[in-house]
Formats: C-alpha cells, sequence, structure tokens
C-alpha cells in the first residue's frame, strides 16, 4: 500500500529556508523541527524548502522560531507579503555575498601575486605585516559566516562544512599571524591559503547559487504564466481588476493573444485555446459555449466570454504548481545513503586530519608539512557534493516532466518508474478516450431521426448521438410518446409515425441482421437499428474510440522491455478487438474492480516492478496497490489522488515519457553520487599525503558542488 500521510498530521506547512551552506545545515534543520511533538519535517537542501506535516495544535511561527534559534531564517510563502520578504532576503543574501565575494578578491590578489614569485624564486614579494592586515578582514569579518554556522552547529552537538572551513582557515591564519608578529623569519607563512580558500568558497557558493536557480527554473516559469489582472464584467460595462480580487462567479473577457486568468465555462464565444503549457500537447483546442478552460492558456483567435469556476490558488495551475513544488522537495529512497554518510562526514575529516598532522610530524619529521597537509584535508573535504547529488537531479527531472503534461507527486515515484517492468492499463478511458462517439451511420436522416428519439434519454450511447446529430447541425424532429426500454433501446413517435431505436435482436426480432451490423459488432462497435413499424431504415454504430497515440504508446513501452497488460470488464469479443488495433497480446476481460488489484498483487508476488494506469473509482484500488501509479487528469478525482503521477494530456506517451525521464534522471544521480564519492575518497588521501595544496584543495572544494549541479542541469537537455 502507498504510504499515507503522517498520523500525527492535520496540517501542513512549507517553509522557504535562507542560511545553509551545505547539507548537514539540511539535516540539522530537519532533526529540529522533527522534535517538535506533533511534527514531521523533510527539509531538502537543494530547494531550500522544509516540508513539515503537523498537528494542528503546532503554530507555523514555533516552526519559524525553532529554525531561527538554529541559526537560519525561514519564510511561509502563503501571501504576496510572505513571497515579497522571502524574495527581499535572498536578494539581501545574494547581494552580500557579491559584495564579500569582491572585497575578498580584492584583498587576496595580492597573495595570488606573492604565490606565482615563489614560484620564479622569490619569497615575500609582498611584506608579512602586509600580508596580516589584508588577510584579517578576510578572515574574521568575510569568513565571519563560518565562524557563526560552526557556533550554531556545534551548539546543536553537530558539524558541517562552516567548521571545516573555519577550522583550517583559522589554523593557517593563526600560525601565520604568530610568526609574523614574533618576527620568527625562519618560518613561512600562509596567509595565502587561508584567504585563497574563503575567496574560493565564496566564489563556489556564489556558482552554486546561480546553477541550483536554475533547476527550479520550471516552477519560476509555471508561476510566470498566472496573468496579473483580468476584465470582469461589472454590470454593462468591463473593469480591469487585479486577480486577486477576481470571484467565483464573475464573468471575465479574453480577447485574441491573451492568456486567460481564471478556470472557467465558456460563456460566449468561440476559439482556438493553446493548452500545451498545462498538458504539453502542442495542437490548439477548439472551444465553445460550454467548453472549460483554464488559467495561463493562451486564446488564438476570438473572443471569449468565460464564467470563472476556480480562482486563485484553486485553479489548475496553482495545483499543478503545488505537486510539482512539493515532488520537487521531496527526498528519493536513494538519497538516504549520501545522508547517512554526509551525518558522520564532519567529524570523520576533522579526525583525520588529526590523524594527518601527528603521523606527518612523526614520520616525515617536518612541522610544517604536517600543518600543511592537516590543513589541506579540512578544506578538501566536501559534503555539499553528496548531498546536492540527488535532489538537484531530482528538481530537474521533475521540473522537465511538468511542461510535457507528467506530474510526479514525490521523488519516490520519479525514482520507480526506473524500474518499472510490467504496465497494467485499464482500457475505459486509458487506452480508448472514455466515451462513445458515433463511427458509422447509414444516412444522415438516420442519424437525424435517431438522436431525435435520444433526446429524451439519458443514456451514454444517446449522448454520443446528440453529440454528433449536433456537431453535424442537424436540426431535431419533436417526438412524442417516448418510451424508454432499459438496456433495449427507445421508441417514439415523428410525424405520426412510430419508431423504434435499438438493439438488433430487439428492433428486428433477430431477423434480417445485415453483414455490416456483424462486421461492426465483431470491431467491438455497439450497433442500433432504426426501424418504423413497416420498414428497416439504417443502423448507428457507436464505440469507445481509441486514442490516437495508444497503439504507439504501447509500442514505446515494448521497445523498453516492459510487458503491457489490457484489463477490462467488458466481454471478450470488445476486449480481443481493442487489443489488436494497439498491439497487447496479454489482455484479461469481464474484470471486476476488485480482480484488477489482484491481478497487481499477482504480479508483485513474482517481483515485478508494476504500473497501473487508470482514470476512474474502480481503478482506485489497483492504482494504490501498484508500485507506480498513473492517472488520466480526466479522471476521478479519487483515481487522481491514488496516483503517482498524473498525465495532464490523458496520452499513453506520457507514461514513455515519464519513465524515459526516470532513467535519465537516475542516471544523473548515479553519476553525481560517483563523481562525489569519487571526490572525497581521492581527495582526501591525497591531502593527507601532501600531494595537495590547501589553496588547490580548497578550489577543488568550491567547483566539486558546482559541477555536480551543472552535471544535473544537463538533464535539461535529455530527449523523451
Amino acid at each position: 500500500m502507498k504510504s499515507q500521510q503522517s498520523e500525527h498530521s492535520n496540517s501542513v506547512t512549507d517553509l522557504q529556508l535562507v542560511g545553509m551552506s551545505c547539507v548537514n545545515c539540511a539535516a540539522k534543520i530537519e532533526k529540529t523541527l522533527n522534535a517538535i511533538p506533533g511534527a514531521v519535517a523533510t527539509v531538502n537542501f537543494a530547494t531550500e524548502k522544509a516540508h513539515i506535516e503537523h498537528s494542528r495544535s503546532v503554530d507555523p511561527e514555533d516552526l519559524i522560531k525553532a529554525v531561527q534559534n538554529v541559526g537560519y531564517q525561514a519564510f511561509q510563502m502563503n501571501s504576496p507579503t510572505d513571497i515579497q520578504a522571502f524574495k527581499n532576503e535572498a536578494a539581501a543574501e545574494y547581494r552580500r555575498d557579491l559584495i564579500h565575494f569582491t572585497v575578498s578578491a580584492v584583498l587576496t590578489a595580492p597573495f595570488l601575486l606573492e604565490m606565482a614569485m615563489m614560484f620564479s624564486g622569490h619569497h615575500e614579494f609582498v611584506p608579512r605585516q602586509l600580508q596580516l592586515i589584508l588577510a584579517t578582514p578576510v578572515q574574521f569579518w568575510i569568513g565571519w559566516r563560518f565562524y557563526r554556522g560552526s557556533y550554531f552547529a556545534l551548539k546543536n552537538k553537530s558539524a558541517n562544512m562552516d567548521v571545516l572551513v573555519a577550522l583550517g582557515t583559522t589554523m593557517a591564519y593563526l600560525l601565520s599571524a604568530v610568526v609574523t608578529v614574533l618576527n620568527w623569519h625562519q618560518q613561512h607563512v600562509y596567509f595565502e591559503a587561508s584567504t585563497a580558500v574563503i575567496t574560493l568558497i565564496l566564489l563556489g557558493k556564489l556558482m552554486e547559487s546561480r546553477a541550483k536557480g536554475k533547476t527550479s527554473e520550471a516552477v519560476e516559469s509555471l508561476i510566470r504564466l498566472q496573468p496579473k489582472s483580468a476584465m470582469v464584467k461589472k454590470g454593462v460595462e468591463w473593469v480591469a481588476t487585479s486577480i486577486e480580487h477576481v470571484l467565483v462567479g464573475d464573468v471575465v473577457l479574453i480577447k485574441n493573444a491573451e492568456s486567460i486568468p481564471v478556470d472557467g465555462v465558456v460563456v460566449q464565444g468561440s476559439s482556438t485555446v493553446d493548452e500545451s503549457m498545462l498538458t504539453g500537447e502542442s495542437m490548439p483546442v477548439e472551444k465553445r459555449i460550454q467548453d472549460h478552460v483554464f488559467a495561463a492558456t493562451l486564446n488564438q483567435d476570438g473572443v471569449l466570454q468565460v464564467r470563472a469556476t476556480s480562482v486563485g490558488s484553486k485553479t489548475q495551475l496553482e495545483q499543478i504548481i503545488k505537486i510539482v513544488s512539493a515532488a520537487q522537495g521531496s527526498k528519493a529512497p536513494i538519497q538516504r545513503l549520501a545522508d547517512k554518510i554526509s551525518g558522520v562526514f564532519v567529524p570523520v575529516v576533522v579526525a583525520i586530519s588529526i590523524v594527518t598532522f601527528f603521523a606527518t610530524w612523526l614520520i616525515v619529521g617536518d612541522l610544517q608539512a604536517a600543518f600543511i597537509s592537516s590543513v589541506s584535508v579540512l578544506v578538501i573535504a566536501c559534503p555539499c557534493a553528496l548531498g546536492l547529488a540527488t535532489p538537484t537531479a531530482v528538481v530537474v527531472g521533475i521540473g522537465k516532466a511538468a511542461p510535457l503534461g507528467v506530474l510526479f507527486k514525490d521523488a519516490k515515484a520519479l525514482e520507480q518508474a526506473e524500474k518499472i517492468d510490467f504496465v497494467v492499463l485499464d482500457k475505459t478511458g486509458t487506452i480508448t478516450e472514455g466515451h462513445p462517439v458515433v463511427t458509422a451511420h447509414t444516412s444522415e436522416e438516420v442519424l437525424k431521426l435517431a438522436a431525435s428519439l435520444e433526446r429524451g434519454s439519458s443514456h451514454p450511447l444517446a449522448h454520443a448521438i446528440i453529440s454528433e446529430a449536433q456537431h453535424k447541425g442537424f436540426g431535431l424532429y419533436e417526438v412524442k410518446d417516448f418510451e424508454s426500454v432499459t438496456g433495449l433501446g427507445v421508441e417514439g413517435l415523428i410525424g405520426g409515425v412510430k419508431y423504434r431505436l435499438g438493439r438488433p435482436h430487439w428492433v428486428l426480432n433477430g431477423q434480417g441482421i445485415s453483414p455490416e451490423m456483424i462486421e461492426a459488432e465483431g470491431k467491438g462497435q455497439t450497433v442500433m437499428v432504426l426501424a418504423s413499424e413497416t420498414n428497416v431504415l439504417g443502423f448507428i454504430a457507436v464505440a469507445d474510440k481509441v486514442r490516437e497515440t495508444s497503439k504507439q504508446a504501447i509500442a514505446a513501452l515494448k521497445d523498453l522491455g516492459i510487458t503491457v497488460i489490457m484489463l477490462t470488464g467488458d466481454n471478450e469479443g470488445t476486449a480481443k478487438e481493442i487489443a489488436r488495433q494497439v498491439g497487447i497480446t496479454e489482455f484479461r476481460y469481464g474484470v471486476k474492480p476488485s480482480d484488477k488489484a489482484n491481478v497487481i498483487v499477482s504480479l508483485k508476488r513474482k517481483k515485478h516492478v508494476v504500473a497501473m494506469v487508470g482514470d476512474g473509482i474502480n481503478d482506485a484500488p489497483a492504482l494504490a496497490m501498484a508500485d507506480v501509479s498513473f492517472s488520466m487528469s480526466s479522471g476521478t478525482d479519487i483515481a487522481i489522488e491514488t496516483s503517482d503521477v498524473t498525465l495532464m494530456n490523458n496520452d499513453l506517451m506520457s507514461i514513455v515519457h515519464a519513465v524515459k525521464l526516470s532513467q535519465g534522471t537516475l542516471k544523473k544521480i548515479r553519476q553525481n553520487l560517483f563523481f562525489a564519492f569519487i571526490y572525497n575518497t581521492l581527495g582526501i588521501p591525497l591531502a593527507a599525503l601532501g600531494m595537495l595544496n590547501p589553496v588547490i584543495a580548497g578550489a577543488a572544494m568550491a567547483m566539486s558542488s558546482v559541477s555536480v549541479v551543472s552535471n544535473s542541469l544537463l538533464l535539461k537537455k535529455t530527449k523523451v
């Protein structure tokens, strides 16, 4: 069964965080929030967000204070004021970082010249006293963030990257300062190491911040789609109104080439609408009176008047943004190993540094070499690369899926999709369109008479016939003495003549069934015969049409090595014909809703990773039992709520996209973890053996995180 929301949690609070320097900071915040009774928190370092499920007795302000007490800033994002406050703080932090880096780079520049002169055999090109003056503000003003972060980390009995940087650079600075003040000319100074490490780490953080910002561009682009205002009908006038003040029931005007500001129903006008930003479907959709439209979609031609049915946070666009944001902030199971390693990483590195110092001193007998090696160990170690390896790839992968009409509800579903080897498809509404349409009729007059008779019926087949007649612009006849015979058909008087429309054996008493009717029934279509009291006038065939891309999608799934099974409650003939049309060789007919779940359980017992695709209430039990469940957005709310992935464009090709994106994302995650592990497993020993200068070690540490984020961003170019 899929995991449900924590039993403790009746409310959900999402916080945007500011001030984290590495994954250990995220772990510390998560631990702090989880220590609050009734709260279950997940913190994502890559997105800098905390998701907390908690009892109603927990005040969100207490959650914010708990974060602040361990040295970070937290913001709720419930209102424009909250959002603006966070944006102001984030912008201010970035400006501070930029100023600090610029000042640090200027103060460090003479040390780079000093290093260059050392390679040419000229020592102390920059006097030691000047080096001390230049290095002091870099160490204690620019580097204050590392001391502050270390204080809060150690205060809360944890350790993070700040501890490593503060410890390593302070050792280099203090030794150099003592040597300079006491005029120990025979000893070297290492001001260039402390200043260069701090400067390079600041540069790496700026680059990392920009790269991490690009990982969440998908959500930002969705937010930008929302129009800021709408033309609302007030009496007989149209008034420009801020989107926050548009209410359900208001009628809004959308002109050519304007974005639709609300979810609603067309009450006047017709047009074509580009819905690609929500569904990934490139073809515009025709909209007429009574058709539904959605916020942020683009009216391409014509003028529409729309009555709002959902506004603000209730629109489909806002729901998509919430789903994508929540999924990007969730943790993939593959991240657990990195989290465990990060939890003990800093203490282990400090221990290695201490061992390196004494071992080098005892074996080599060179105190200076021992000092340099121990500092190099501290500054090259990077828990950030491990912490960013999984979440950055997840954020990019889920963000890339959204414009394709694939909404993952969490990172676990994204990870599991790669492993799918069986896909179980419900027939109706999944392989097929889910609503019957007229596929054949003998003549236009037969269609017109049939639609007139069916006007008094509420049967789905009646709706199909009436819709076809309306689409062709037919006017309908007046019907008297209408009667519906359950399960058989309808009859009534038109122009004084009695007509009967229904199943062939009822209308014809088993006589005169034509080869065309038999052929249509053999193709899984429902045949209805129209006859007067004296003549058989013709027949109409109705079927639930196969979606245009179903055959292509099933073939693509097979190419990925996935076995496809179709389940349907229909009879054998219909099931066999639909399976033939789409290329499915394994199918089961006459299946009850409870039996669908049993099929899933049976496959899982054989160690298969099973996906279920459905759209109705009767699919919900099977969806809940599957390893990964997909629902069509046109389906029922319960099916969508139960599923792991929602397919916004109701297209089975989206499953192919989901699997390929999962494969691409997991590939990037494995590459990132490999890079991070190799970097640390090679870098730390090299530093311990004295083969890396602290400056080079600091630069390598700063760039390791940037390289992991940059590799994740390459996922945007993955073709699906």
